[in-house]
């Protein structure tokens, strides 16, 4: 039973792993930093962004609130375009 259970976290932290990028550090045109932070890589939906309500960041360990309400992919979107 330990066997699978190593296995099983080890194919998630593998999923996890090629689901997300690292965006370094840097400085805004107005001097304030930004820190690092993972994100998920860019596709044509906002559905799996860690951000976005129902989702979870493995990195933050915080769950999602954002609804997306301007963004067609999102399932919350209410018509009006930006």
């Amino acid at each position: 039973m330990k066997k699978i259970t190593i296995v099983l976290l080890l194919i998630i932290t593998c999923i996890t792993i090629t689901y997300a990028e690292y965006v370094n550090g840097y400085y805004r045109k107005d001097g304030t930093y930004v820190n690092g932070y993972h994100r998920t890589d860019k596709n044509n939906t906002v559905r799996d962004n860690y951000s976005h309500k129902g989702n979870y960041n493995p990195y933050t360990h915080e769950y999602g609130t954002n609804k997306d309400i301007h963004n067609r992919t999102s399932e919350y979107y209410n018509g009006l375009y930006k």
